[in-house]
């Protein structure tokens, strides 16, 4: 690149320059820029010709006023103009004016564009690489559209220099990312893949990167590029550092082309031909070997570009999975930097060894350096390198050491960051049963877990428990045990209770032959922790209660008293109420054989995989979760399972013949459990799906167990649904990978919903009593049009019948760089919980993409704020006093307590915000009615801010319980 003489200097920009930094304040700022401004343009439109020097001087003044963050609307032309100047500065600083402010849709593109191919073809390297690297900058489709041919031409061209060819690259690569379908490599490609062979090290190096980029789009036509890859790569490994010295950075040579060369072999499998495979190894032999060699030099930047070079290779290794004794190698390698200083080598290190650990040959080397693993695990401060030990630990995990690493991560589980805990437990929980020979120690460990991290044991975990118990007859009788003793700690995690009252309403009689767990001490125990439970654990220990009934005889009295209470039999919770009279008339009015029938011993449920681990297949992303057995088997596997998740519930027990495991994937769902097992008759006649995607219903169970009078309605939050398969492969196919919704919409109408690289979905919504309007705005991010563009709006029962969405149809294509806005029209007919998905479908580069996302429609929009007095409010606080008319709910302060944002987000909320109604002048007090198609359901709320605890008490009360509930979860997380 020609030296800047000393004339450019530009006196006057540095002067303006000068004049800005030492403005005192943002109105001098903008005054000193008006008055530079309109001095440009009356210089721009003078009589009198500018040279090229004061043209350059004036765009570079206007192109600093731009970067400090003002509009520029003059000075494009003379921009162009300077362009074709023979001088290189001021052609520089067109081509930077150009490259930071024209758009693809400005009227001077054609003049740039002749501007850009007589640069091109005017052999100057220094104009052609000025040239070349605008395209890049610009980087838009017309650009591509424009240069696609010239710029291959160049590249490949024998007389191009190779400052110019390496621009050429790395244009060409700018170039394919944005336009891929303009840019065809049919007839370059050979001697695209030929520049490997080039002499200079900074064309190879910028060759490497396009070819890597094409070859992973289209492996089968760059397939030659590996033996020449091979090659290269063997040349830089065997030189010495003093053969490539102007590409040698401390002591390493051609650290960032090896780089390249090594992620280049790993688009393809290991090479089929002997000579080079023998080359390959040879070469990843020496980068093992040189990793054990003293370092040459103290500096960071030796090591930072050794180990680059090292990690890559081991990659490469990993990927090929074919040589043991490299992947053993590479193992040890790995395991000396377990314990470096370096917090970045020890995460790099663990993060390959869990890789590793999934591979036949290098599972065993893997295993040695379990001490290790487990010492970073109680030591190490950086919670990142923790959680790689977890994942590492998990890995190496087989029959031989599980119980040792259980152990320990069931210690250091204690002790734990909240943020991997709930990881953690989903780990334990998958090993033990994984590598259970004893089911004892399952259960002990199960339970352990409960105890230690009882807040983040899943319901998958503790259903898996239960369906495991109910499977092996040998270990029923030792859980029973277990969970009796572990019950009579004076504080026991719902979670305990829940296995509890399940287990021991199963198998309580294989105990009861122990004065100390007799029937009635068994029930006395499960009783004394009602009052502490949730309403859905409730609702388990009363069907525990009915089939202790049939169990012990002699208790029936005793639990008849409790079912027939007033407590029970006016109980605000409709599902306890009706559980408690059903149960209650089922004792007094079936006769023992009836009861001995409809309330027998759950059968065993058919083996399915455990859905604890499909569960932290969705927690961890796609492939990040090795299938420990199956990957050592073949390493290439799908790791990554199903994406849908089928669970059978034990309180509806469905015949394997009758219910094919269609997903893969099931595990118990004891929720509202110990209702009497279904006859074959009904059971053949569902499929009970347990799934985060299905919405809750009753219908099932209570039509199973009609013919005999025990309706098993589902508790509040269970997710059980009887559907057909049919309808089970279309739910799933509509939801799997939806994105969830995000709760900032709850309180604001408008933003953006979703946004990926290639599309920005925004809304607009408005809101009028039970009717609502969403805008909603496809933006396409690309210069790519997208075909086929279609949209759907997707609403599962009972969604369906609670909310009408219809949306309006929309174009089938968007251009790059357009905007497509789209009408849904919203009608609520009655209060609901869940959220209405709305699917987008799309060609992009003949590509089809599918996007799910939840629609912000939440019950809130339906609100109309209603002014009251003090008098009024109190009045009709009064009236809502019911147990089931009110919900309150203390939490933690998510975000800072600021009064004015408060008030904003109840604002939002959609209520009236009324002041001067509490007496603490802190409070905050709201009113408002939802509307919908069939009713109108008046709302109060209150809210109570403990600055100094940083808490909250949100109290609700409303004419209807579910809009109290729905309401207040809602509000509670926006805070």
């Amino acid at each position: 690149m020609p030296a800047v003489s000393k004339g450019d200097g530009m006196r006057g920009l540095a002067v303006f320059i000068s004049d800005i930094r030492n403005c005192k304040s943002k109105e001098a700022e903008i005054k000193r820029i008006n008055k530079e401004l309109a001095n440009i343009r009356s210089k721009f439109k003078g009589d009198k010709a500018l040279d090229g020097y004061s043209k350059k001087k004036y765009v570079c003044k206007l192109l600093f006023i731009f970067l400090l963050g003002h509009d520029i609307d003059f000075g494009h032309m003379e921009a162009v103009n300077l362009l074709s100047s023979n001088k290189y500065t001021e052609k520089q600083i067109g081509y930077l004016f150009i490259s930071v402010l024209v758009n693809s849709n400005s009227d001077l593109i054609r003049l740039i564009n002749n501007a850009i191919k007589n640069d091109l073809s005017s052999r100057n390297p220094t104009f052609m690489n000025l040239a070349l690297h605008c395209i890049a900058n610009v980087g838009s489709r017309e650009m591509a559209e424009a240069f696609a041919a010239d710029v291959p031409r160049i590249l490949v061209a024998g007389d191009t220099m190779d400052s110019v060819k390496q621009s050429a690259a790395l244009c060409l690569l700018r170039l394919n990312r944005t336009s891929p379908d303009l840019v065809p490599m049919g007839e370059w490609t050979a001697r695209v893949v030929h520049l490997l062979n080039d002499q200079h090290l900074g064309v190879v190096t910028a060759a490497t990167s396009l070819i890597t980029t094409l070859a992973q789009k289209n492996p089968d036509d760059f397939k030659t590029s590996v033996s020449l890859a091979v090659a290269r790569l063997s040349r830089i490994v065997t030189s010495a550092s003093t053969d490539l010295q102007d590409y040698t950075y401390y002591f390493v040579a051609a650290p960032w082309l090896s780089v390249k060369l090594l992620r280049l072999l790993q688009c393809y499998p290991p090479p089929e031909d002997a000579a080079i495979r023998g080359r390959l190894t040879e070469c990843l032999e020496t980068i093992l070997n040189k990793a054990q060699e003293p370092p040459k030099s103290k500096k960071v930047q030796h090591s930072n570009a050794k180990n680059a070079v090292l990690f890559e290779a081991i990659s490469l290794i990993i990927h090929h999975d074919s040589e043991p004794t490299l992947l053993v190698r590479a193992c040890n390698q790995l395991g000396q930097f377990l314990q470096h200083r370096e917090t970045n080598l020890r995460y790099l290190a663990l993060e390959s060894m869990c890789t590793l650990a999934s591979s036949e040959f290098s599972h065993e080397a893997v295993k040695t350096h379990i001490d290790t693993v487990i010492n970073a695990l109680k030591t190490e401060r950086d919670v990142s390198v923790r959680q790689r030990a977890v994942d590492l630990l998990y890995a190496m995990c087989d029959r031989s050491n599980a119980k040792q690493i259980v152990a320990e991560m069931l210690s250091y589980l204690e002790t734990a960051d909240y943020s991997i805990r709930e990881e953690i437990v989903l780990k334990v929980a998958i090993l033990a049963e994984k590598y259970a020979v004893d089911y004892t120690w399952y259960v002990d460990t199960i339970l352990n877990l409960i105890r230690i991290a009882g807040d983040y044991v899943s319901e998958e975990v503790w259903y898996r428990v239960i369906q495991i118990v109910i499977n092996r007859d040998d270990v029923q009788g030792y859980a029973a045990k277990t969970v009796f003793e572990a019950l009579q700690a004076p504080a026991c995690h719902e979670n305990l209770v829940k296995v509890g009252g399940y287990i021991l309403g199963e198998f309580g009689n294989l105990i009861a032959g122990d004065p100390r767990s007799s029937p009635l001490v068994q029930f006395n125990l499960l009783h004394s922790k009602f009052h502490l439970c949730s309403v859905p654990t409730r609702a388990l220990l009363l069907s525990a209660y009915i089939k202790f009934i049939n169990l012990f005889p002699e208790v029936k009295g005793t639990i008849q008293e409790v079912l027939r209470s007033d407590s029970q039999l006016r109980n605000a919770d409709v599902e306890l109420q009706q559980r408690a009279v059903e149960y209650l008339r089922l004792s007094c009015i079936a006769s023992t054989d009836i009861l001995a029938t409809v309330l027998e011993e759950m059968p065993p449920f058919p083996e399915r995989e455990s859905s604890i681990l499909a569960k932290l297949k969705r927690k961890k992303g796609p492939g990040t979760v090795p299938d420990i057995e199956e990957n050592r088997k073949e390493r290439n596997a799908n790791v990554n399972g199903g994406t849908n998740h089928t669970t059978t519930t034990p309180n509806a027990k469905v015949a394997a013949a009758a219910s094919p495991d269609l997903l893969g994937l099931g595990s118990p769902s004891p929720l509202s459990s110990t209702p009497p097992a279904l006859p074959p008759t009904a059971a053949s006649l569902l499929i009970d799906v347990f799934s985060e995607n299905s919405p809750g219903a009753a219908a099932a169970a209570a039509a199973a167990a009609a013919p005999i009078a025990v309706p098993a309605a589902p508790v509040a939050d269970d997710n059980f649904s009887s559907i057909t398969p049919e309808s089970l492969h279309v739910a799933d196919s509509i939801l799997a990978d939806v994105q969830e919704p995000t709760d900032k919409f709850v309180c604001k109408n408008n933003g953006v919903l979703y946004e990926n690289q290639l599309l920005q979905i925004g809304l607009k919504c408005e809101y009028r009593q039970s009717l609502g309007r969403m805008y909603v705005f496809f933006g396409n991010k690309t210069s790519t049009q997208f075909l086929s563009f279609a949209t759907s709006v997707v609403c599962q029962e009972p969604l369906a019948s609670q909310l009408n969405v219809h949306p309006k149809p929309v174009d089938p294509t968007v251009d790059g760089g357009a905007q497509l806005q789209q009408i849904i029209n919203i009608e609520c007919v009655s209060d609901f919980v869940e959220a209405a998905v709305l699917n987008i479908q799309f060609r992009y580069g003949g590509i089809l993409q599918n996007i799910a996302v939840k629609l912000p429609i939440t019950l809130n929009k339906f609100f109309q704020p209603t002014e009251m007095i003090s008098q009024d409010f109190f009045q009709r606080w009064k009236q809502l006093s019911a147990p089931q008319q009110e919900v309150q709910n203390i939490f933690k302060a998510k975000h800072s307590m600021d009064t004015e944002v408060t008030k904003a987000k109840i604002i939002g909320f959609g209520v009236a915000l009324l002041d001067g109604v509490d007496p603490n002048p802190s409070n905050f007090v709201g009113a408002g009615v939802i509307h919908t198609k069939t009713t109108q359901v008046g709302c109060l709320l209150r809210l109570e801010p403990n600055t100094q605890a940083q808490m909250y008490r949100l109290t609700l009360r409303t004419s209807r319980d579910t809009v109290s509930q729905r309401l207040c979860d809602l509000l509670s997380d926006q805070f």
